[in-house]
C-alpha cells in the first residue's frame, strides 16, 4: 500500500477490494448461496395481454415425479397487502400483461419444473387490448402529481422570436439488461422468513415483503452481498420474489430457489417506458433563450401509475426567462414500467440536447457557445444560488481535448471513402441527491481494526471498496485498518441507492458515524468501543441547487451506402465534486457512456401489437453495445470543490455518464450526414429512408 493511500484514503487510486473473490468465484451471488435440499420454482406466464384465466388443470403436471406443488390462483395463500397491483401474485384470475405470472410449479429440479409447467394447461379469456403510445390515446390523462405541469414566465409569448424550434422527439420502450437475471432464494424457519435476493436495497425489500406478507420487519431477513448489475430494476420489489416466499410456504422447512430466465426477465423486471416528446425553443438572433417548453407522453399499466419526470432537467438545464413542461400518461396493457438507469434525465436530455443542436444550427452559432451563451447563474426557476456549476469549464475543456476548433458546423462536409463523419456535442446533468435516515455502526475490534458496518448495496459500482475509503478518511485511520461490512439486514439501516445517491449518503453516513465514534472515543479507543449513527442535518440543502455537470463529444462514421454508424470515439468531462476513486469514478464514467452509445443505436423493445407481446426477449434480439461498439471511449473530470452539497464534497456519478450522451452522437449524425433523425435508436433503415425522402424532395 502507497504511502498516498495509507494517509489520505479518499481520493486514492485503489483496486477492487473485492476484485480477487470475484475473479476466483469466491464472491457468492444469492442464486449460489449452497443450502440443503432447495426445491425450484418455474413461473407460468399469460400469453393473453388482457382479459381472465378461466380454467387450470394442473392434474397431469401432479403427477409427475418430482413435482412438490404447483400454485395457482384457486386456491393460493392470501396476501395480507394487495394495495401494489404488481405484487398482488395470484390474488385473482385477473391477466394485467402478456408474460404475467398465472402460476408456477416448484419441484426438485429446475429441468422438472420446466417440464411439468409444460403440462399445466390453463384457459384464457381474452379481452381486447392496447399496448401501442400515442399523443391522441383516448385515456391519456394527467397524473396527479405536484410536478407534472410547471410554467415559469409567459411561453408561448417567448416562442415568436428571430429563431424557434419545433421538434418531436422519440425514444423506444427499454430494458435494463443486468447480466444477473432476478433472483430470490427463500427460506422459512418457524416465522422467520430468509432471503437471498439480488437487489438494490436489503431493508427495501424486507420493509416491502413484510407489509405484503403480513409480517413484523425483524421477522424478514434478507441478504445481498453481491449483486450482477441492476441499473434500477432491482431497485424495487418485484412479483418474482413474492412468488418465491409463496413457494416456500408450500414446501415448509425447504429451501426454494427462483431465477428468472432472459425472456421472463422482459416482463417481470420492469423497463424505461417509452416516450414522445415535444421541445419548442424561442431564442433572439444572438442564441439568448427566450422560452422553452418541453411536452412529454409517455405510458403506464392500466393497473398502476408509473411517472417518471422526463422533463425535469429543461427546467434547470438553461436560462430563459420563462420554460413551461407537461406530462401525460397513457394507461395500457403493459408491464410495470419502473426505474432504468437516470430514468427521467437519460430520455428527457436526448430531447433537449438533440433541440438545443437544431437552434445552433438554425442560428449558424457554434453550438457549444450557444450553450454557454445560455449558462444560467442561478436555477432559472427557483433562483436558488448553485452549489457548483462548471458546466462551461467542461465544455471548454473537452472542446479542447476532444479538437473541436476548427470544426466546420455545416454538415456532411467530411468523408473519409465511403464513410461520412461528423463530430457532435451535448451537455449533461443529474441532481444530487441525498436520503436521510441511513445508520452505520462504527466498532473497534481487538485485532485494531475498525469494523464499519452499513446495510448498503454494491451492484457492481464498487461500494465495497469506495465506502472503505470513505470510512478511513472520516476515521484518520489506513485503508487497511477498515473492515468493511454491507449487504445484509442484519446491519444498521439504509436507503435504497437510487438516483446515484449511494456513495452521496452512505458515505455522509459513515462520515457522520465515524465523527461521532472519534467524539466520543478518541483516536485510542479501546476494544468493543462502538457507536451508531447517521449523517447529521445539511443545513445547505434547502439554500441551493444541487446537481452534476457535464459535456459530452462523440465522433461518428456513417456508411454512405448501408446506414451503418460507428462510433469511433467518445470523450466526456464532468464535473462531479470530490471523486473518491478515480479508478472506479472513471469506470462508472465510461459505463454511462457506453449505456447512452447503446441507446442511441441500439436498444429498442419491440411490442407485437396485435398479440400484446414482447418480441426482443433475449440478448440477441434486444441489441445492446458490445466491445466492437465502443471505441476509443475516455472519461476525465475538472478539478471541483463543493463545500455544500456534503462533507465529502461528493457528487453521484453512476447515472451522470448516460444523460446526454445519446444526445451527442445524435448531433454528431446530423453533422455527418445531414439528416435529422429525431427517433431512437438511430438504425440504417431511419437513415436510408430519409435520403430516399430527402433525394425525393430534391
Amino acid at each position: 500500500m502507497s504511502d498516498a493511500i495509507a494517509t489520505r484514503p479518499l481520493g486514492a487510486d485503489v483496486g477492487r477490494l473485492d476484485g480477487p473473490r470475484k475473479v476466483t468465484g469466491a464472491a457468492i451471488y444469492a442464486y449460489e448461496h449452497p443450502l440443503t435440499d432447495p426445491a425450484y420454482v418455474f413461473p407460468l406466464l399469460s400469453t393473453a395481454a388482457r382479459g381472465r384465466v378461466v380454467g387450470i388443470d394442473a392434474a397431469e403436471a401432479q403427477r409427475l415425479p418430482g413435482v412438490l406443488a404447483v400454485l395457482t390462483h384457486e386456491p393460493a395463500p392470501k396476501l395480507a397487502d394487495t394495495s401494489n397491483p404488481e405484487l398482488a401474485v395470484l390474488q385473482s384470475p385477473a391477466i394485467h400483461f402478456r408474460g404475467q405470472i398465472v402460476g408456477a410449479v416448484v419441484a426438485e429440479s429446475l429441468e422438472i419444473g420446466a417440464h411439468a409447467a409444460a403440462l399445466v394447461c390453463i384457459e384464457e379469456q381474452a379481452s381486447e387490448h392496447d399496448v401501442v403510445l400515442r399523443v391522441d390515446h383516448p385515456d391519456v390523462f394527467k397524473p396527479d402529481d405536484d410536478e407534472t405541469d410547471t410554467a415559469h414566465g409567459d411561453a408561448e409569448a417567448g416562442l415568436c422570436p428571430a429563431a424557434t424550434v419545433d421538434a418531436t422527439y422519440t425514444t423506444p420502450h427499454q430494458h435494463q439488461g443486468a447480466m444477473e437475471p432476478h433472483t430470490s432464494v427463500a427460506l422459512w424457519s418457524d416465522d422467520t422468513l430468509r432471503l437471498y435476493e439480488s437487489t438494490q436495497s436489503v431493508h427495501g425489500v424486507r420493509e416491502t415483503i413484510a407489509e405484503v406478507f403480513g409480517l413484523r420487519a425483524e421477522q424478514v431477513e434478507v441478504t445481498a452481498p453481491f449483486v450482477g448489475g441492476g441499473f434500477g430494476s432491482k431497485g424495487e420489489v418485484h412479483a418474482n420474489t413474492v412468488l418465491a416466499v409463496m413457494a416456500a410456504r408450500a414446501v415448509p422447512g425447504r429451501p426454494v430457489k427462483l431465477a428468472l430466465t432472459r425472456r421472463q426477465v422482459f416482463t417481470l423486471g420492469s423497463h424505461r417506458t417509452p416516450t414522445i416528446q415535444r421541445v419548442r425553443l424561442g431564442a433572439d438572433a444572438s442564441g439568448g433563450l427566450l422560452a422553452i417548453t418541453h411536452d412529454v407522453w409517455a405510458h403506464t399499466s392500466r393497473v398502476q401509475v408509473y411517472i417518471d419526470q422526463i422533463a425535469a432537467a429543461t427546467r434547470m438545464m438553461y436560462a430563459a426567462p420563462s420554460i413551461a413542461t407537461t406530462h401525460r400518461l397513457a394507461p395500457l396493457d403493459v408491464p410495470f414500467p419502473s426505474w432504468m438507469r437516470a430514468p427521467s434525465e437519460a430520455p428527457g436530455m436526448y430531447a433537449l440536447e438533440c433541440a438545443i443542436d437544431e437552434l445552433a444550427v438554425a442560428l449558424r452559432i457554434d453550438a457549444i457557445e450557444l450553450r454557454i451563451h445560455n449558462d444560467p447563474p442561478a436555477d432559472p426557476v427557483s433562483g436558488k444560488p448553485w452549489s457548483s456549476r462548471n458546466l462551461v469549464a467542461c465544455l471548454r475543456q473537452g472542446a479542447e481535448r476532444f479538437g473541436w476548433a476548427g470544426r466546420d458546423p455545416a454538415p456532411r462536409r467530411r468523408r473519409d471513402g465511403r464513410w461520412l463523419a461528423g463530430t457532435g456535442v451535448a451537455g449533461s446533468t443529474y441532481p444530487v441527491f441525498h436520503t436521510p435516515g441511513s445508520q452505520a455502526r462504527v466498532e473497534f475490534r481487538a485485532d485494531g481494526r475498525y469494523e464499519v458496518s452499513i446495510g448498503a448495496m454494491d451492484v457492481g459500482t464498487g461500494t465495497w471498496t469506495s465506502l472503505a475509503q470513505v470510512a478511513a478518511e472520516a476515521l484518520g485511520v489506513p485503508l487497511e485498518r477498515v473492515a468493511l461490512q454491507i449487504g445484509d439486514t442484519a446491519l444498521p439501516y439504509s436507503h435504497v441507492p437510487g438516483g446515484s445517491a449511494g456513495i452521496t449518503s452512505w458515505g455522509a453516513t459513515l462520515f457522520g458515524a465515524a465523527r461521532a465514534f472519534r467524539d466520543r472515543h478518541g483516536d485510542d479507543p479501546a476494544p468493543g468501543d462502538a457507536v451508531t449513527a447517521g449523517a447529521p442535518d445539511n443545513p445547505a440543502e434547502d439554500a441551493y441547487a444541487m446537481h452534476a455537470f457535464g459535456a459530452h463529444f462523440a465522433e461518428v462514421r456513417v456508411d454512405a451506402d448501408t446506414g451503418e454508424v460507428r462510433v469511433p470515439r467518445m470523450l466526456g468531462v464532468f464535473a462531479i465534486g470530490r471523486v473518491v476513486n478515480p479508478r472506479t469514478a472513471r469506470s462508472q464514467l465510461i459505463g454511462g457512456m457506453t449505456f447512452g452509445l447503446s441507446m442511441a443505436l441500439h436498444e429498442e423493445v419491440v411490442m407485437d401489437a396485435a398479440l400484446g407481446a414482447i418480441v426482443t426477449t433475449d440478448l440477441a434480439g434486444y441489441h445492446i453495445a458490445a466491445n466492437a461498439d465502443v471505441g476509443d471511449i475516455d472519461a476525465a473530470w475538472i478539478d471541483e470543490i463543493d463545500p455544500h452539497v456534503n462533507a465529502m464534497g461528493t457528487k453521484g456519478i453512476g447515472e451522470l455518464g448516460i444523460v446526454g450522451s445519446a444526445a451527442a452522437i445524435a448531433n454528431a449524425v446530423f453533422h455527418a450526414t445531414g439528416i435529422r433523425v429525431r427517433d431512437l435508436p438511430i438504425t440504417p433503415d431511419k437513415l436510408l429512408r430519409a435520403r430516399v425522402e430527402l433525394s425525393a424532395r430534391a
